[in-house]
């Protein structure tokens, strides 16, 4: 099977953007998280590229716009990947849970009842199991 020169080039073009935007969803995430206004910049960006390609098919110039789309969507994966790092020094957000420790008991140890957990335990173990 002999695919022709016009398609192939869509082909090769859709296996290269494909694989870029699996490689910023799958790859390792960057040690250091960049600033907000840098991801802000590089969408907006995407979003130029996309409006000018949108523009260049318009006006009935295909490879062009291919191009600038293809930029702009390797622009977006790029943006995603970076947005995946993370600083160790930031404090955590506000949708990110805290580790609490329960507050202690008077004399700065909090108390378990051992005594409750191996009931509750020893009730769980000998229930009977029903056969799946």
């Amino acid at each position: 099977m002999v695919v022709p020169p016009s398609a192939a080039w869509k082909l090769v073009l859709a296996i290269v953007l494909g694989a870029a935007i699996i490689l910023s969803a799958s790859a390792r995430a960057p040690k250091r998280a960049i600033p907000g206004s840098d991801l802000r910049r590089l969408v907006l960006s995407a979003l130029g590229l996309y409006a000018v390609g949108g523009f260049a098919s318009l006006t009935h110039h295909p490879a062009l716009a291919g191009l600038v789309y293809a930029v702009g969507i390797t622009v977006c994966a790029l943006a995603a990947w970076l947005s995946r790092g993370s600083d160790s020094e930031d404090p955590p957000d506000d949708d990110e849970p805290v580790d609490e420790q329960p507050p202690p008991e008077p004399d700065g140890m909090p108390r378990f009842d051992w005594a409750v957990f191996e009931r509750e335990f020893r009730s769980y173990a000998e229930r009977e199991r029903q056969t799946v």
